[in-house]
């Protein structure tokens, strides 16, 4: 498979997907970002912007997340990013959908099955652009998890509830001479190692870090790494969730015209069913033009756009595009 704009990076052919020759995949030892290094080289020209392309990295010296967020990336972990071309406009749904398909991974499939025999909460989509879970309280905790947490409590009101993030997603429109012509998609898995966040490195989240490894350890206290898919497996099984996602957001698209409803009553069922903020109680804070709003009340899964709906005290359900989620501990 050719390896193409090497530039200063060191290239490993060993993981590259030659059963997925169509996605043009190049994986580094190390990128400032795989979405910023993506974008770039479909902006100059280097990679053709009407195919897919994806790359991989085993670390990122300046990963991103959402909002401008910093993205830790130790090795151990999978950093993807997938360049599609898109005739679309790209929609809040997107997320959402690519948040379905990777959960449905056989991985997270596996450990949710055995979450779920032993009663506890298992991995979900979080709206909007995340996987993991909240933590109940039976649910024992990794000591990663626990040392993050102590971060939080001494931030946060002891009432809220920390998220235990697995995976976030990062959708950017991609543009030559001012027209769209695809998105690239990131997303950063903690497999083997989970990040350390501290006070900085949260920038004042409520969420820690969980990784794979830690689910399965706590499912199976002598569980190894190698219970695990190998990185190559998760790359090839990621990389399949994203394509799947892009088509059902495709499908999505073709059928709003025609008033159908039956790809997005499909995709809404299966939200609802993995959704990681289903009836818990929120406080969401948003921001506006220097002012803030806080609402409270309880989720009550999404709309049709994608907003994430909150039914207020009052009865009033309203419908959010943006706002940052903290989950009240209720007794």
């Amino acid at each position: 498979m050719p390896i193409l704009n090497q530039s200063s990076h060191s290239v490993s052919e060993s993981l590259t997907l030659e059963h997925l020759p169509d996605l043009n995949h190049r994986h580094l030892t190390s990128s400032a970002s795989t979405n910023s290094e993506l974008i770039a080289d479909v902006q100059n020209g280097t990679l053709n912007a009407t195919e897919m392309h994806l790359l991989t990295a085993e670390t990122q010296s300046a990963g991103r997340g959402q909002h401008g967020r910093s993205w830790q990336s130790p090795r151990g972990n999978v950093y993807l990013s997938l360049y599609h071309p898109v005739h679309i406009p790209v929609s809040g749904l997107l997320s959402l959908i690519i948040g379905v398909e990777l959960a449905k991974m056989p991985v997270i499939q596996m450990l949710n099955e055995q979450l779920h025999t032993d009663g506890l909460t298992p991995i979900g989509v979080k709206w909007a652009n995340d996987l993991g879970f909240y933590q109940s309280q039976n649910q024992p905790q990794s000591q990663s998890a626990l040392d993050s947490a102590d971060v939080h409590h001494t931030e946060l009101n002891h009432q809220t509830l920390p998220f235990n993030k697995l995976a976030g997603i990062l959708i950017e429109p991609v543009s030559q001479a001012g027209k769209l012509v695809g998105v690239v998609i990131g997303v950063g898995l903690n497999v083997q190692a989970t990040p350390t966040l501290t006070a900085q490195t949260s920038e004042g989240m409520s969420y820690q870090a969980i990784s794979l490894q830690d689910i399965a350890e706590t499912l199976q206290p002598k569980a190894q790494a190698a219970s695990l898919p190998s990185l190559r497996v998760l790359y090839q099984q990621m990389s399949k969730a994203l394509m799947a996602a892009m088509t059902r957001f495709e499908h999505l698209s073709i059928e709003k015209p025609t008033g159908h409803r039956y790809y997005l009553d499909s995709f809404l069922k299966q939200f609802d069913a993995m959704d990681a903020l289903s009836e818990l109680r929120l406080r969401v804070t948003q921001e506006h033009n220097g002012q803030t709003n806080i609402l409270t009340g309880h989720a009550c899964g999404i709309d049709t756009h994608g907003c994430l709906q909150l039914r207020q005290d009052n009865g009033k359900i309203s419908a959010l595009f943006t706002g940052r989620i903290d989950v009240i501990q209720t007794t």
